[in-house]
Formats: C-alpha cells, structure tokens, sequence
C-alpha cells in the first residue's frame, strides 16, 4: 500500500478542486474530517465557509458579487444523530434527510448523480464519519464525460488507523474540460494536532485558488467535535 505525503498531494496540483480528507489522529483519540473548496471563476471564488447549529454551509463573501449560487451554496458539513455527513453539493441534504427516513449512506446516495455543470460534470464527492469513527467515502461521476451514464463508488473504512486517512477530490488537475477524479481515495498521513494539521492543508493548497478551509477533530470518548474554519476572504 502506497501511503502519500498529504502536503506534497495538494502542492503538486494547482486546481485539486474541492476535497475530503476522513480519518484518524496520530494519537488514535480523534476521527479527523477536513473540507476544502477551491475556485477559478470570480462567482466561485466569492465565498466563505459560516457555522451552522449541525455543520457549516457556504456563504458568498459579497453578496453584491454573486451571479449563479446553484452548485456553490450550500452545507457541506451536517451532523445527524452521532454521525457527521460531508460532500462537496446539496447532497449533504439527501444523506441526512435519507438517514432521518431510515435508509443508510449508500441508498441516499443512489438517487443522485454528478452535477450537471458540462462539460466538466463535476463529480459529486461525499463522505460520511460514524460515531466510532469508521468512515465512508465516494464519488459519483459521468462515465468518461458522457452525461447519460452515470458512475458510483463507494468506499468503507471500518477500523481506521492511527495517522493515517483517505483523501479523495473532484479533480485530477487542472484542464478544460476538468479531468475528474480516477481511482481509489489517496491513503494519506495525518500529523499534528487540529491546529497543525489545518495549517498544514491550508498552507499547500494553491496560493491562487484556494477558497475555504474547515477541519474537525472529533473525540472518539465524548463525541464533542473541535473545529476550524478558514477563509481566504477573512
């Protein structure tokens, strides 16, 4: 198994476009999540992560600014009776709103596909982090930019270990159209503390891109989450 160096994943792409990152602290106490969305385009750079009562949502940073908020605003950290969802689109929505009604992560998500942004057909990224801190992940994409055929995988993670976790994003890089994700989520290390490790997402993501932050420890004993938001726009 080939463990990648996290900081060296995000220097060596310039537009990894949003990205999750689900698993465990070094010192095996925390389930560790970060969240983080980029932008090219003015509209999606014009943005801001705010805290809600269950999660976090997107907000624009001057309103005056914003041309399209489809695709862009919306929650992408919920927490639903002990587990927290995160996901790169509305369908943090679906997956809550899907366990409240008694399916699992994977029904929910099945009554989705990429978003409809062609010719990139951005893939929906989503993750979820159980009250033990096994965690899932997964993609659901175009089949090679075709939008008639839609692509899901899912990924489980049931016994996470000790610094280390799972890093999957909607890009491979940069490009037009964008080259979606290919592949299983990147096995990477998780050093430091909440502090530490947030600067370290943050400080080698594109210096140009690079929008939001969010980064959660959660106590594996007591379930109480500790958080960080940053924004490029302060």
């Amino acid at each position: 198994m080939e463990i990648f160096d996290l900081a060296a994943q995000l220097r060596a792409n310039s537009y990894p476009g949003r990205g999750i990152v689900l698993g465990r602290s070094a010192d095996n106490k925390s389930a560790v999540i970060a969240y983080f969305i980029m932008g090219r385009s003015e509209n999606s750079r014009n943005r801001i992560f705010t805290e809600t009562e269950d999660g976090i949502r997107t907000e624009a940073f001057d309103p005056s600014k914003m041309v399209d908020p489809s695709l862009i605003i919306y929650h992408p950290v919920r927490a639903f009776n002990g587990a927290t969802i995160v996901t790169n689109g509305d369908q943090t929505d679906t997956v809550r709103d899907g366990l409240a009604a008694g399916k699992s992560y994977i029904e929910a998500l099945r009554t989705r596909q990429f978003e409809p942004d062609g010719p990139n057909y951005t893939p929906r990224i989503s993750g979820i982090v159980e009250p033990d801190g096994a965690y899932e992940l997964s993609i659901l994409k175009s089949f090679d930019g075709d939008p008639a055929c839609n692509k899901r995988f899912f990924f489980e993670y049931d016994a996470p270990r000790a610094g280390l976790g799972h890093f999957i994003h909607t890009y491979m890089g940069d490009g037009s159209p964008l080259p979606s994700f290919e592949g299983e989520p990147e096995t990477v290390r998780i050093e430091g503390d909440l502090e530490s490790f947030t600067d370290l997402v943050w400080e080698n993501l594109n210096e140009d891109n690079k929008v939001s932050l969010y980064v959660s420890f959660i106590d594996l004993e007591t379930g109480k989450a500790s958080s960080v938001i940053r924004n490029k726009h302060c």
